[in-house]
């Protein structure tokens, strides 16, 4: 999102303060935290003599899908300047009109809040987690106003507060310059350990600050933040430099909590982590999400596709290049983790593994490109709905896409043109995150030919693996760094990739049958309930690891299941088990050849 230099607003927002000029103002208190409701009121002054219109988010930033927060509001009320009462209409279900008022007007509602995510709000007796949208009406036409907040915490509570809003110098009061910008800023309220460390890069003083609500110990949090500390290193180092954050401060907020819903969350200047698991239990997992989250710092939130410009909180924000923008950060989470030692080459070469099987699985590049799959974003990022959809078939996630081209680009500057990836992120970087100039997909392809010192390839690349759906030659640019890419079992026979649910009649397919698969092939679909396979009843696992232990790939047998209330019998033909595994040279008996360490070492080895 592109903003105002926040010194110059800043001033602004002293200056028109002073003046009387119109100005925007949010109280949050908590009077029924323990039911989840928190009060807020809006008081916006010096109005034109005209209607305003009230709006409640149907979007939020880093999300794509819609996302109905209205549905949570409720007991709104309104009064002028002098305290009487303004009717108020509401046109849709997420506004509000205010036809009359005296040139003030305050508007005070009661959220409902018990998600705590990176979309969401949630308020108990131990917290407020609060995303900007789905907590705050906005007043439409005032977008760039500055804006102040005052937080009200519960008596003793011992709350203090997390965000990457502006301090305004008054305790519990934040800014921020404009609607964008306070929208972007999520915010908690808690009795949140912090730990924060300054760092230096070209004169300029930074601070990373780490607030975690959690019921653990301060020893697992210092664990924790020397990891991050490690995080944020390697990552800085791909580009050559921090953005410069606003304030001077990036903050990671961070709830690793039972009630909490797993998630993360970019923002221009912090980011938003939650978990229902502890540090205690899951630190090396929640760690992934801290290095794929600051890199967004760079990549989306300064480095920043022009679909997505400005931010619309009113509509879904469709963008072609998620591919990049998710799925190149999902790519160099697990490298970052590998650079900075938390992560061993075995582990690495099991996320490779795990992203490499979620494409080359799946049928979905038989339907779209990453371009189109990332345009798809509004019906599968958190969206949600009640009719079934064959997204199992038709979709393949722009992270899983996006990661994958991201490893397989790497490693073909690597081997053919004496460049890496890191050089492409840092181009991208100096032309258009430092600047803050939005990209279209042509200025990437340029980009890429710069680095490449090769159009062709560059234009080549393009149309074979990102708008069209061809797969880059991952098994020959990985053996390049003595890893080897190969079926873990080829000899075992395979049924499909499916869940079941057992019963007394059978297993019940609780998951869409994939193209190509035997049981899809044979006509079988989610729903229906397997009874016997090669006259083998089937009534728990052991019965199906049992089935294809018994027979190998290329063998007919029948199928016996219940469709639709009919039963029936088909053939079904045993396929050869298509999953694959990613291992070291050394660890398969190969010889890891001097270039094969060499390449390895300038990848994956610490900046």
């Amino acid at each position: 999102m592109l903003r105002p230099s926040l010194a110059v607003t800043a001033v602004l927002l002293a200056a028109t303060t002073a003046a009387g000029a119109q100005t925007i103002h949010y109280d949050v208190r908590f009077p029924n935290a323990a039911h989840h409701e928190t009060e807020i009121t809006l008081t916006l002054t010096d109005l034109p003599p005209a209607p305003v219109a009230l709006h409640m988010s149907r979007s939020s930033p880093g999300r794509y899908a819609l996302h109905e927060f209205a549905k949570n509001v409720y007991a709104l009320r309104a009064v002028d300047g002098a305290g009487r009462a303004v009717a108020v209409t509401r046109p849709d279900p997420y506004q509000w009109d205010v036809p009359a008022h005296d040139g003030t007007i305050t508007v005070t509602y009661t959220l409902f809040a018990d998600r705590s995510d990176g979309t969401y709000a949630q308020v108990d007796e131990t917290h407020a987690h609060l995303n900007m949208p789905a907590a705050f009406l906005w007043a439409e036409g005032l977008d760039t106003l500055p804006i102040s907040v005052t937080f009200h915490p519960p008596d003793a509570s011992g709350w203090k507060v997390a965000t990457q809003l502006l301090p305004a110098g008054r305790p519990f009061t934040f800014t921020a310059p404009n609607l964008q910008y306070f929208m972007d800023s999520p915010t908690e309220l808690s009795a949140f350990t912090l730990r924060e460390w300054p760092f230096t890069h070209n004169g300029r003083d930074q601070v990373i600050r780490l607030a975690v609500h959690h019921a653990g110990t301060e020893a697992e949090v210092d664990a924790y933040a020397a990891w991050a500390r490690r995080v944020v290193s390697q990552a800085v180092a791909v580009f050559g430099e921090p953005p410069a954050f606003d304030d001077g401060t990036y903050t990671f907020i961070a709830d690793y909590l039972p009630w909490a819903s797993g998630d993360g969350m970019e923002h221009r200047n912090s980011t938003i982590l939650t978990s229902s698991r502890s540090l205690h239990d899951a630190a090396p997992g929640l760690i992934g999400t801290v290095a794929h989250e600051f890199f967004h710092a760079w990549n989306v939130e300064r480095i920043r596709p022009r679909s997505l410009e400005p931010f619309d909180f009113e509509r879904v924000n469709m963008s072609g290049e998620l591919w990049l923008a998710e799925g190149f950060t999902s790519y160099y989470d697990g490298l970052i983790l590998m650079r900075a030692g938390i992560r061993d080459l075995d582990g690495f070469a099991q996320d490779v593994a795990e992203t490499l099987n979620g494409l080359v699985l799946s049928p979905g590049r038989r339907f779209h490109s990453p371009v189109e799959m990332s345009q798809l974003a509004p019906f599968v990022d958190a969206a949600t709905a009640v009719d079934p959809t064959n997204q199992a078939n038709t979709f393949i996630s722009y992270y899983t896409w996006g990661a994958a081209i991201g490893l397989g680009l790497d490693l073909t500057l690597r081997t053919r043109f004496g460049t890496d990836l890191d050089a492409f992120m840092r181009l991208l970087w100096q032309r258009y995150g430092k600047t803050e100039h939005a990209y279209t997909l042509t200025d990437v392809q340029r980009a890429l030919a710069d680095v490449s010192r090769d159009s062709t390839f560059a234009a080549d690349f393009f149309t074979r693996y990102i708008r069209g759906r061809e797969l880059i030659d991952y098994e020959s640019l990985l053996a390049s760094a003595g890893l080897l890419l190969r079926p873990v079992a080829p000899e075992r026979a395979f049924l499909g990739l499916v869940n079941l649910d057992y019963g007394a009649e059978g297993a019940t397919i609780a998951s869409a049958t994939r193209i190509g698969s035997p049981l899809y092939d044979a006509g079988l679909d989610r729903g229906d309930i397997i009874a016997s396979i090669g006259g083998r009843a089937l009534r728990g696992d052991a019965d199906w690891q049992a089935i294809k232990a018994a027979h190998h790939p290329g063998d007919t047998v029948a199928v016996e299941f219940v469709s639709h209330g009919m039963r029936r019998t088909a053939r079904l033909t045993l396929a050869a088990d298509p999953r694959l595994e990613l291992v070291s040279f050394e660890a398969a008996g190969r010889a890891l050849t001097p270039a094969m360490r060499t390449l390895r070492s300038a990848w994956l080895d610490a900046r």
